[in-house]
């Protein structure tokens, strides 16, 4: 996208707010952010300044400009604020989807300065690259550095003036680590004074979301990206037919099942006709109420909404409505009004299939919260390998239990739980039926967690068939060791090298040609009875077959047998499970036998 491109004036409609969703690790500071976004704008702003939304908020820019100061002019600028997600983190990201990309306009990944780079970082990064989202790098807490002076909270470069030269080394040294950081994950990246082409490379805010240093540096630098590259795309008509995506359902009492929405274009009003994604097909409903919360009610904390007879984008609102309760979060929510109610369900239907995820014959259960996690998941299933046999939106039930008990292999008897429920009944059949549960919010804990499972059983079959298979063994009997010439012959013996057992089939080669002189009955080591013996022992052995004398002579190098199964199985694939001396036993014995037959073993 050329800068032509995207500074053509908008033409068409109405300029609508761009989305602005915050990602990174746990405990970095995403949800501090928001609420300093939060605080700071109502704190400039009269009561009701900055609007509440179901699931956003909305700052508009005479806020943001009172805000930033000298750094945003209002009067620079078409677009006419930021709605913030409220609810962070990657999993609600990837759920806010869009005509199969993602709804954030605009993302922040929140770092902490001094942690750099953890998993959900990355995890972050990853998502943001793979459905191309712009993105701005909030490092944050600047104010922990040692040393650090803190200033009010204004334009962060202001702040960065009053440090000592000690403390400022210090935090450049952090900040450039970053982005050292981004680089190694192929994101070019400077400090955002630095940057010349946001397009080409991410700008970096250092920012404390406890002091408010750099948060006027944020809103400038989200204000500037989605003003200069994102215009044409924010021009929406309102009085079109509304289009949104599922932030979450819920049940209120007084409505019942709803949705929280997000509308990212057109106008939704009660009374409209609209067609929401489900869990088995699409759903076709009348809204019976719009709902916002009371003025700087914050969702999660107050239950008290205001009906409106209409919304327009970019907003969040609360639908209610008949027949949701197979409606799932993530998905599409259009309304019916100047196409065809058959044309709108053709449309939602073809978005629920880009969420489609491919399944195998067999594989593990995968359940999720919203259509866009489970596709998130999916994928990072399919990176590692892990096939998937079902792979629904919804609390894991009874009936996912049942498939995942028809599986034959060990590690595919599990399901895979991120973000919902365990039932009752679906726990107490997982009991019955040995199905291993693996719950988590954080989608590679949970893999991880899977991954070790599958390791666990691995290494329990890998000791099983050691425990099965014949081991190579070479040993000597020793002069002047005959105790008992025969039924059965007792000798003793020197173990050369490989470990003996009892009841191991006895060869002797004659050239390279095993003859089988019987089968070893017993060792004792010291007068007591032993089940083996290693390299390097002296022990008595008791051979049941052989004559000392006629069969087997002192001297004598013996072996014990490895059928030829065994012997493929201990090199292919156990090879590096068992003791060097082992394998060098092995490596003769094959050598003996190939000699005669080259492919013997193999």
């Amino acid at each position: 996208m050329s800068d032509t491109d995207t500074n053509t004036d908008a033409q068409g409609g109405d300029l609508r707010t761009p989305i602005v969703a915050v990602l990174g690790h746990v405990d970095h500071g995403k949800t501090s952010l928001l609420d300093e976004i939060r605080g700071s704008a109502v704190t400039q702003g009269e009561s009701g300044a900055i609007t509440q939304h179901i699931g956003a908020t909305a700052v508009p820019l005479d806020i943001i400009s009172d805000i930033a100061g000298q750094l945003v002019n209002p009067d620079d600028f078409d677009l006419p604020g930021l709605l913030f997600i409220d609810t962070p983190g990657h999993h609600s990201f990837s759920t806010l989807r869009s005509r199969g990309g993602a709804l954030a306009d605009i993302a922040i990944l929140v770092v902490d300065v001094n942690d750099g780079f953890q998993p959900q970082t990355i995890e972050a990064l990853d998502i943001l690259k793979r459905t191309q989202t712009p993105f701005v790098v909030a490092a944050n807490k600047i104010d922990t550095t040692p040393g650090w002076n803190t200033q009010e909270p204004g334009p962060v470069q202001e702040s960065l003036e009053a440090q000592s030269d000690r403390t400022s080394q210090r935090l450049n040294e952090s900040l450039y680590e970053l982005i050292g950081e981004l680089s190694d994950h192929d994101i070019s990246a400077d400090m955002y004074w630095q940057v010349r082409d946001f397009q080409q490379n991410a700008g970096l805010v250092p920012l404390s979301a406890l002091t408010g240093e750099g948060i006027p540096d944020l809103l400038t630098v989200l204000m500037g990206l989605s003003q200069r590259y994102m215009k044409n795309e924010m021009a929406i008509d309102t009085t079109g037919p509304g289009s949104g995506t599922v932030l979450e359902v819920t049940d209120e009492r007084g409505f019942g099942t709803t949705l929280d929405v997000v509308l990212y274009d057109g106008t939704i009003r009660t009374d409209d006709t609209i067609v929401v994604g489900g869990s088995h097909k699409p759903i076709v409903t009348d809204v019976r109420a719009l709902l916002q919360p009371r003025e700087l009610s914050e969702i999660r904390t107050e239950k008290q909404f205001e009906k409106t007879d209409e919304v327009t984008a970019a907003a969040g609102v609360k639908i209610a409505a008949p027949d949701l309760g197979d409606a799932i979060a993530g998905a599409p929510v259009r309304v019916v009004r100047d196409q065809s109610q058959a044309a709108v369900l053709e449309a939602v239907e073809a978005e629920l299939a880009e969420f489609a995820v491919s399944t195998d014959e067999s594989g593990v259960v995968v359940k999720a919260d919203t259509l866009g996690s489970l596709e998130a998941i999916a994928n990072t299933l399919q990176e590692v390998e892990i096939p998937i046999v079902r792979a629904e939106v919804g609390d894991v039930a009874s009936r996912d239990v049942a498939v995942a008990s028809t599986a034959e292999e060990p590690t595919n008897r599990a399901i895979l739980a991120f973000n919902v429920d365990i039932l009752d009944d679906a726990l107490d059949r997982a009991d019955e039926q040995e199905i291993r549960l693996f719950s988590d919010d954080v989608i590679y804990q949970l893999v991880e967690e899977y991954e070790e499972f599958v390791d666990e059983i691995e290494r329990a079959q890998q000791d099983t068939v050691l425990e099965n298979i014949l081991h190579p063994c070479t040993f000597r009997i020793l002069d002047d060791h005959t105790f008992r010439q025969s039924d059965p012959a007792v000798v003793g013996v020197e173990i050369m090298s490989g470990t003996l057992y009892r009841n191991s089939p006895v060869v002797r080669f004659d050239g390279n040609e095993p003859t089988r002189v019987g089968i070893l009955k017993g060792i004792q080591s010291q007068g007591e009875d032993i089940d083996s013996a290693r390299a390097g022992e002296r022990v008595s052995v008791s051979i049941d077959g052989p004559t000392v004398g006629r069969q087997i002579e002192e001297g004598d190098d013996l072996w014990t047998e490895i059928p030829e199964k065994h012997a493929k199985i201990l090199e292919q694939e156990l090879k590096d499970e068992i003791p060097a001396d082992e394998r060098e036993a092995l490596g003769r014995y094959l050598d003996n036998r190939r000699t005669v037959d080259p492919f013997w073993g193999k």
